[in-house]
């Protein structure tokens, strides 16, 4: 008989399966320690486990006495086990597995040339399973004579978060549930099998391997007959992928799972659409996407009757910037948005850039024909960026709607403002009741903005320069009371990158008193907006901004708006600043909370372990104590306060945070493919675009140089939006 790896014996007197004499034995975990196997994380423990661990339901169907068992410290535990090399000698690979089921997070892998050619998952994918070991079979005869190693992996942290393994030999006769790989080229829209009934216990199940990821898996019912699936998987033709069904041997020999498994345009039987508009792995859950296509600065934000309008920089045409077109969706709660046909498009004046709307209450226009008021979206003829418009300058212009914003007409005599110098664009316009006439605040050149006044949208006249130094583009322009006091008013003068003025407005003139400050220091926020026409017993002022620069492959859209914010100006020590806190509405998403008091953060223990997710609204205030620095780590990237330099940093940006009564506070806004954080109540705000690995949906809260505390501590799994 021939032994695999060293140091491994074969007693089939300890055994109760009887081996055929010519199996190989790789592995039956009967030792004290893993041997040449190799351990990362925690999950797997220090050695085999000798049956049932604490709290777990009672481990059955593993030979001799010890096995893989990956409930070390419970289902909150990761981590992986890989072997030394192993030389494929026999036609199958069959060893014993139990488990959840979670396809590439609780599973047993082989790997050849550095690819994931056969997988294999736990059984239990529902309350009442049981933590039996089964028997199942790979058939490896294409990998004959080849160097391979397993990696028994666990990255679930939810229920049934681990894998349990025992008895790996190498066979000419399969046992139990037999597995089959084919590698195809994805040439049609969908996938297609036959899942038959289960055989006792064991159930039939199917997964679709691309790029060395499990995009599908699909496990077979718990009884009835046999039925077609299909999986949609247009997003992957063109590339290579492995499909493996892992059925029953038939008592015939067949395999009706793996013999049906097809490719077709056209679904059989049950279609399972993975990948419709806002399913899509990296699709934002509560932020504001397109449907589709390219979407940059959010546009023409106002409220009208119940609805919240956003309007936005749109390439209606692919996934990059160009075709500028307004984009144009609603929503009743700032939180659940409906994206409606595009409102406004490019003509001979040119493409159609930034602008804002707002409601002509007054009829200065003379728009109105009915009930409804205007809503009026004053916006740059880009001229020169289409072929239709070619020779053409930078303009303003003007589209209205009577119809609640369902459908728009272009002024007729447009521009109203003609070509100034530069690229003159982004005009924000305000009503501005005092002088009973529209305000225009518009991006010049360089360095300058201009004030601009109507009576009636139609003809403008400049009032006043604004210089702005360091702004850029995109300008915004309101009032607000500072600590709520209405009788202590200031204008704020905003440039899109952040950078603001503050200053008084009398009806001609704005007179800045002080900046430009900061209000922005993560790497992915730019030319934000606020609304128009919120109503007075409201009386926020919200905004909204593009998160620029984030990835999206393999994506039908592309680019993501940050979540609305309320902006309140705060008295401080050093001056009166402009803080941003998402709005309350976003409780309308909160799931189940979890909450601390007094929570102590130690060097080297993960307070937040037990979690695992990719949606969170965060909230902690936090002492540092003799911590040198607190880290919270999202996905992988981290959170930090540096305690002694008083700095919070995330992505090489940094920020002052200085504590209050000794305690920082943090929120952090955690989707599928952004972080937002703010920093002591707004204070500070940092907006950042990721890529997170889909597999890695960890948290951690850890302290260095000491024990921090958590005077509070609150996490709430958040429900999607879409």
């Amino acid at each position: 008989m021939k032994l695999l790896l060293p140091g491994v014996v074969l007693l089939l007197a300890v055994c109760p399966f009887v081996r055929a004499a010519d199996d190989i034995l790789v592995a039956d975990f009967e030792g004290p320690t893993y041997g040449d196997w190799k351990t990362e994380g925690e999950a797997f423990g220090p050695g085999p486990a000798q049956g049932t661990l604490p709290n777990q339901m009672p481990v059955s169907g593993f030979e001799g006495h010890g096995l893989v068992n990956s409930y070390f410290n419970g289902d909150g535990s990761v981590g992986t086990l890989t072997s030394p090399p192993i030389t494929i000698q026999r036609r199958y690979l069959k060893f014993l597995i139990g488990g959840g089921f979670h396809p590439g997070q609780t599973c047993m892998n082989l790997i050849s040339d550095g690819k994931v050619v056969r997988t294999a998952t736990g059984p239990n994918d529902r309350p009442g399973g049981t933590e039996r070991l089964d028997w199942q079979s790979w058939d490896v005869a294409d990998l004959a004579g080849k160097a391979v190693t397993l990696q028994i992996v666990d990255q679930y942290r939810g229920g049934w978060g681990h894998i349990n393994i025992d008895d790996i030999i190498q066979s000419d006769r399969p046992a139990g549930m037999v597995g089959v790989a084919k590698t195809v080229r994805l040439d049609r829209n969908f996938v297609s099998f036959q899942l038959t009934p289960p055989v006792g216990e064991l159930r039939p199940y199917v997964t679709l391997m691309v790029g060395n990821r499990i995009v599908r898996g699909m496990i077979g019912p718990i009884a009835g007959k046999s039925a077609w699936f299909s999986w949609e998987v247009q997003r992957f033709r063109g590339q290579r992928a492995v499909l493996q069904a892992t059925e029953p041997e038939a008592p015939d020999g067949k395999r009706p799972v793996s013999s049906s498994l097809t490719q077709s345009d056209q679904a059989k039987g049950i279609a399972m659409i993975y990948d419709t508009l806002y399913k899509e792995t990296y699709r934002p859950q509560f932020h504001f996407t397109a449907q589709k296509g390219w979407l940059n600065d959010p546009n023409g934000l106002v409220f009208y009757k119940g609805e919240y309008h956003l309007f936005f920089q749109h390439n209606p045409e692919g996934t990059d910037w160009g075709n500028m077109t307004w984009g144009h969706a609603v929503s009743t709660d700032l939180v659940h948005w409906k994206q409606l046909d595009n409102a406004i498009h490019p003509d001979k004046l040119g493409t159609i850039f930034s602008g804002s709307a707002v409601i002509d209450w007054n009829n200065t226009t003379g728009f109105a024909t009915g009930a409804e008021k205007p809503l009026v979206c004053i916006y740059t003829s880009a001229g020169d960026t289409s072929p239709e418009s070619k020779g053409q300058p930078f303009t303003q212009s003007i589209a209205y709607s009577i119809d609640r914003g369902r459908t728009f007409t272009k002024y007729e005599h447009n521009p109203v403002l003609a070509h100034i110098i530069g690229g003159n664009r982004d005009p924000k316009v305000i009503w501005h009741e005092p002088s009973k006439r529209w305000v225009m605040a518009l991006y010049l050149d360089g360095n300058d903005y201009a004030l601009f006044t109507s009576p009636d949208l139609k003809t403008w006249t400049k009032a006043c320069d604004v210089p702005a130094p360091g702004a850029s583009e995109c300008p915004d322009f309101f009032e607000l009371p500072v600590d709520g006091d209405a009788n202590n008013i200031k204008w704020v003068f905003w440039g899109a990158n952040g950078l603001y003025l503050l200053g008084t407005f009398d009806g001609t003139t704005f007179t800045p008193e002080s900046g430009p400050e900061p209000s922005l220091w993560g790497a992915n926020f730019y030319a934000a907006q606020t609304y128009s026409d919120i109503p007075a017993k409201d009386g926020r002022r919200i905004q909204i901004g593009w998160m620029n620069g984030g990835q999206y492959p393999d994506m039908p859209f592309n680019q993501q708006m940050t979540f609305p914010c309320v902006l309140t100006l705060r008295t401080t020590p050093e001056g009166i600043r402009l803080f941003r806190e998402p709005v309350q509405e976003i409780e309308k998403l909160h799931g189940t909370l979890h909450g601390w008091i007094d929570q102590a953060i130690e060097p080297e223990q993960n307070a937040l372990a037990k979690f695992s997710g990719e949606l969170f609204d965060i909230r902690a205030e936090i002492d540092p104590g003799k911590a040198s620095e607190v880290v919270l780590t999202v996905r992988g990237t981290p959170i930090r306060y540096d305690a002694k330099e008083k700095t919070l940093t995330c992505m090489d940006k940094s920020a002052k945070l200085e504590p209050v009564a000794g305690k920082i506070r943090l929120q952090a806004l955690v989707d599928r493919t952004s972080i937002e954080i703010f920093g002591n109540g707004g204070a500070i705000t940092m907006a950042y675009c990721f890529l997170p690995d889909p597999a890695d949906q960890s948290l951690s809260l850890t302290a260095t140089g000491g024990t921090a505390k958590a005077t509070s501590l609150k996490v709430w799994e958040m429900k999607r939006a879409w």
